[in-house]
C-alpha cells in the first residue's frame, strides 16, 4: 500500500519525505488556507521537495467547463499533478474530457459505493473515499471502502483506491488490511503509526544495559 501525506505544509511533507515511506501528497483549499501563502510559490516549493511524486491539487469550479479549464491550468504546473474532481454529475463529465487529455485525476468526497463505480467508469486515476466524516455520523467509513476494492477487483477497474480522512492509525491499519491502494494520511498520524511504547522501553533497557558492559 502506497502512503500519501494529506497536508500543504512544507515542513511535514520534508520530514515525512525523509522517513523514506511518502508516495505522493494530497492537498484540499482547507489545507492550502492554513499555510497562508501564495498558492503557486507554495506548490512549486512542494514539487520540489517530492521529487516528481503525485502531488493532488483540488478544483473549485462547480461546473463542468470552469473544471476542466481549472485541471488543464494546474496540469500544466507539473507531470506529477493529479486534479481533484468532485464527485457530481458535472464532475464526472469533466473527468470524462481531461482522460482523454491524459490528465490524471482524483475523484474527490466519495461517500457511497455507487459514487466510486461511477468514477471509476468515467476513468478516474484516483477515487477517494473520505472514512473520518463518515465515521463522524455515525456510519462505518471503512466498510465504503472494503466495498470499493470489491466492486474495482470483481470488475478490474484501473482506477487505485485512496482512503482519505484518516484520522488515527487504526484507520491505516484497516485500510491496509482491506487491500486499499493508498492511504493519504496527516503528518501526526504517520507519527504515530511509527512509536511503540515498548519499542521506547527497549531502547532504554539496551542503553542502560550496554553502559555496564566493561570497556577498556
Amino acid at each position: 500500500m502506497k502512503f500519501f501525506i494529506d497536508t500543504a505544509n512544507p515542513g511535514e511533507i520534508r520530514k515525512a519525505y525523509e522517513m523514506g515511506v511518502i508516495d505522493g501528497v494530497t492537498t484540499n483549499p482547507t489545507l492550502i488556507s492554513k499555510e497562508n501563502r501564495d498558492f503557486i510559490p507554495l506548490i512549486e516549493e512542494i514539487c520540489e521537495i517530492i521529487q516528481g511524486l503525485p502531488i493532488s491539487l483540488e478544483v473549485l469550479s462547480l461546473k463542468t467547463e470552469g473544471m476542466i479549464e481549472e485541471a488543464r491550468n494546474l496540469a500544466e504546473m507539473g507531470d506529477n499533478i493529479v486534479v481533484k474532481i468532485p464527485m457530481t454529475i458535472e464532475g464526472l463529465k469533466a473527468i470524462k474530457v481531461l482522460v482523454a487529455e491524459r490528465i490524471k485525476t482524483n475523484t474527490t468526497l466519495v461517500f457511497s459505493p455507487t459514487q466510486a463505480l461511477l468514477a471509476a467508469k468515467a476513468g478516474a486515476t484516483y477515487v477517494s473515499p473520505f472514512i473520518g466524516r463518515l465515521d463522524d455520523i455515525s456510519q462505518t467509513g471503512m466498510d465504503l471502502v472494503a466495498q470499493i476494492v470489491t466492486i474495482f477487483k470483481n470488475y478490474g477497474f484501473g482506477s487505485k483506491v485512496i482512503v482519505a480522512s484518516i484520522r488515527h492509525p487504526i484507520h491505516v491499519l484497516e485500510a491496509a488490511l482491506i487491500g486499499a491502494d493508498v492511504a493519504t494520511i496527516p503528518y501526526k498520524v504517520i507519527e504515530q503509526l511509527a512509536q511503540h511504547p515498548l519499542t521506547d522501553i527497549g531502547i532504554e533497557r539496551f542503553l542502560a544495559d550496554w553502559k555496564k558492559v566493561p570497556k577498556k
